[in-house]
């Protein structure tokens, strides 16, 4: 970390933005769990053809998709936790201020930004394997279960949207 004062800033804005990310991350890897829990090998679609349910392949994907998912969720989560550990220590100096630190800019912000790629990419992997979740408990898509079809189309176009303005926000504000 530089005394340079161009480079240095105040972060107890930081500190909340990061909590903010910690905190969502865990519920995403709650989420993480509960569709792993949800779903087992052999299990019947709500569709009742048995050309619907879905097979082993299926449960193999969605078993990977939750594991990498969970893995970039606790990337982004570990990064952000190493950042406000680091303006914690940093902050020694003023007792009084427990969120505001001086701390090289440049590593705060590449460093908010590998924690906001590892949330995009933890969220992708989910939505993903969300998709196996429904397939498995409403049946193939390429069966053409009506009721999958309509789940999946919500569940892809909520989720990217969101992540459409997640993404665009977080750029905005690193750029500025």
């Amino acid at each position: 970390m530089t005394s340079d004062s161009t480079s240095i800033s105040t972060t107890s804005v930081h500190v909340t933005a990061l909590d903010g990310l910690v905190n969502v991350n865990s519920v995403f890897t709650i989420a993480v769990f509960v569709g792993l829990s949800l779903t087992t090998p052999g299990q019947h679609s709500l569709e009742n053809k048995d050309i619907c349910d879905a097979g082993i392949d299926v449960a193999k994907r969605l078993l990977v998709f939750e594991v990498v998912s969970f893995s970039f969720f606790l990337f982004s989560s570990l990064i952000a936790q190493g950042l406000k550990l680091a303006i914690n220590l940093l902050n020694s100096k003023d007792v009084d201020e427990a969120v505001r630190a001086h701390i090289n800019i440049k590593v705060l912000r590449f460093g908010m930004l590998g924690s906001a790629i590892g949330s995009v990419m933890g969220c992708i992997f989910l939505m993903l394997s969300m998709v196996n979740v429904i397939e498995i408990r409403l049946g193939l898509l390429s069966c053409g279960s009506k009721a999958a079809v309509r789940a999946v189309a919500t569940l892809t176009t909520l989720v990217s949207s969101a992540l459409l303005v997640y993404i665009t926000t977080a750029v905005y504000a690193f750029m500025h």
